[in-house]
Formats: C-alpha cells, sequence, structure tokens
C-alpha cells in the first residue's frame, strides 16, 4: 500500500508541475498585452493632440528616436535589439492605425470629442517612455515562449475583451501579430 500511495504522490506532483509550468507563458503574456492595449488607448490622446495641431500623425523621426532607445534598453535586457525594434515598430503602426481611425471618424463628423487634450511632450510622450520600459521587462518574461506550438491560443486569450470598439481590435491584432513565432516545416 505505501508503495502505491508514493506512486500517486509522484504523479499528483508531476501534474501540478506540469500545469505550473503550462500556465507560466500564458500567465507572462496576459501583462504583456495589457500593457499593449494600454499604449493604444492612449493613442487617442495621441490622435487628438494632432487634430488640434494639425500635424501629421507619421513622424519618423521620433520613431527612429524610440526604436534606437528601446534597441539600446534591449542590449542591457539581453534581448535580441532586431526584435525589440520590430516589436516596438509594430507598436507605432497599431497607433498609427488608431489615430488615422480616430481622424477620419472626426473628419466625417466635422469635430473632434470635447475632451480634455492632454500635452503631447509634457504628458503623453513621458507615459509612453514609461509604458515601454514595462513592456520591454514583460516582453523579456515572455520572449521563451514565442515559438511554442500554444502561442497563439495565449494571445487570442490574452486579447480576448480587451478592446473597446473595432477599430482598437484591430490595432491590438496588428500590435501583437509577431509575438508568437510559427513553425515552418522544413
Amino acid at each position: 500500500m505505501p508503495h502505491v500511495a508514493n506512486l500517486l504522490t509522484a504523479t499528483l506532483l508531476t501534474l501540478l508541475a506540469t500545469s505550473v509550468q503550462a500556465a507560466a507563458p500564458a500567465e507572462t503574456l496576459k501583462p504583456l498585452v495589457q500593457t499593449l492595449n494600454e499604449r493604444l488607448n492612449i493613442g487617442d490622446l495621441v490622435a487628438l493632440t494632432k487634430w488640434d495641431s494639425g500635424k501629421p500623425i507619421q513622424d519618423s523621426p521620433r520613431e527612429a528616436q524610440v526604436i534606437a532607445n528601446a534597441q539600446t534598453l534591449a542590449t542591457e535586457r539581453q534581448l535580441d535589439p532586431q526584435d525589440v525594434a520590430q516589436l516596438l515598430a509594430a507598436q507605432m503602426e497599431a497607433n498609427k492605425l488608431v489615430q488615422y481611425g480616430l481622424l477620419a471618424r472626426w473628419q466625417a463628423a466635422g469635430a473632434a470629442p470635447d475632451t480634455p487634450r492632454p500635452d503631447l511632450g509634457k504628458q503623453i510622450r513621458p507615459r509612453l517612455d514609461e509604458l515601454q520600459t514595462r513592456l520591454l521587462q514583460q516582453y523579456a518574461d515572455f520572449a521563451p515562449y514565442r515559438h511554442d506550438v500554444d502561442c497563439p491560443k495565449w494571445l487570442a486569450n490574452a486579447r480576448n475583451g480587451l478592446t473597446q470598439d473595432a477599430l482598437h481590435d484591430l490595432a491590438l491584432t496588428r500590435a501583437t501579430g509577431e509575438l508568437c513565432i510559427r513553425r515552418i516545416a522544413p
């Protein structure tokens, strides 16, 4: 009887260890996707400042600066700088998607929402910089799981219910589109 009890205990411990390991990737992905969504929602505020100022959405010098800074931070975190550049480029593309969509909506309506406008340089960009630091740490936590066959399922679950409308859902899909790396059969 002690042999059966030991066998049951060993089996139970193995199952628990497996379930903890299986949960870890999804648990590291969820905060990353939430941060990406938070970053996209700031795009609404950026769109308001662009609406008011008439400045173009495309800001190539700023984008290059953000990517260069992220690549420096990537090296410090032992991440591939090219992977981080791709991640940040996807975030900026997704953010521009939100901005273009909102500006088109407001142009059709003849006005943007009457909401407070934070300062782009003094309030919005520092917030984006803070989010970038958090995003890179969360990306580093998740990076080992990017090739896992279950990654797309985890990603779909992590994105589920986060967005407020179809525009933001599409943008979040773009922002997360390269988090999982699909294996291609030889």
